[in-house]
């Protein structure tokens, strides 16, 4: 059997997932499923808070879809482009339902086409000084589909057009300065910052940490006061246990007392 395309480990409640795929970690079906299933299994599991995703090797963090695996070759069709990616969608994040957990992209070079799709999945992107992003599907003749759709709302408009429409490439100073990079890191300290960035979040209230993501989510093409009344009406999942849990008056109780809280996710 050959080897898994995705590697994990898990310290605490903190979950690495690296996409090892030689030569540039691209992104084929059987890859997109095994990724659909591990964030599945990260979003399931009590005991894992925060999940780090980064590409091995230094050039590459991931290009996206895999077009080779796409492409006929000696003669056998490849990969369908509308295929089975998993149950999360493309690189198994996109479209995973109820991801109510924080994944930090740690980004260690080259991040293009279904690679950035998928960073633009995570909640935080760190990034190496040598990283570079693009979305080049305009040269291959398709359209970057999530991007076209994500990119826009979080970039100024034009700048995310230009990108779109020109596949022109970015390096990390100016994706931070679009906003679309949290943070910029030496390539030998990136994934040390990530895990520092993971241990903070691992330190704190997972209600609430799944209340906000799911928040978000909903409010994303809501008009303000309706989004509004369903988080005062308690009509989210999330919310509503969050108002009823242990831990909301651990917070309430660990503030007056002048402590830190210890938090139970319950």
């Amino acid at each position: 059997m050959s080897e898994s395309p995705i590697k994990t480990r898990t310290i605490g409640g903190i979950l690495e997932v690296t996409i090892d795929r030689p030569k540039a970690n691209a992104i084929d079906l059987a890859t997109s499923r095994i990724m659909g299933e591990v964030f599945a299994d990260f979003r399931d599991n009590p005991d894992l808070r925060v999940a780090i995703l980064t590409g091995a090797g230094e050039k590459f963090f991931c290009p996206g879809w895999d077009l080779k695996a796409a492409s006929t070759v000696d003669g056998q069709e490849g990969d369908a482009v509308d295929g089975d990616y998993g149950l999360g969608g493309f690189g198994g994040l996109q479209e995973l339902p109820r991801m109510n957990k924080p994944v930090i992209c740690a980004v260690n070079g080259i991040c293009c086409g279904g690679g950035l799709e998928i960073a633009l999945s995570c909640d935080i992107i760190l990034a190496a000084e040598h990283a570079s992003f693009a979305l080049p599907e305009i040269r291959s003749g398709t359209v970057a589909d999530a991007a076209s759709i994500k990119l826009p709302k979080r970039i100024p408009y034009h700048i995310a057009m230009e990108m779109l429409l020109t596949g022109r490439w970015l390096e990390a100073d100016e994706a931070h300065k679009w906003g679309f990079v949290n943070h910029i890191h030496p390539a030998d300290d990136l994934m040390a910052q990530a895990w520092e960035m993971a241990k903070l979040l691992e330190s704190g209230p997972p209600l609430v940490y799944a209340a906000i993501k799911e928040v978000v989510r909903d409010a994303e093409d809501s008009k303000f006061q309706d989004a509004l009344n369903r988080i005062t009406k308690r009509q989210l999942p999330t919310v509503d246990m969050l108002y009823g849990s242990e831990d909301m008056l651990e917070g309430f109780n660990a503030f007056t007392e002048k402590r830190d809280p210890v938090w139970k996710g319950k």
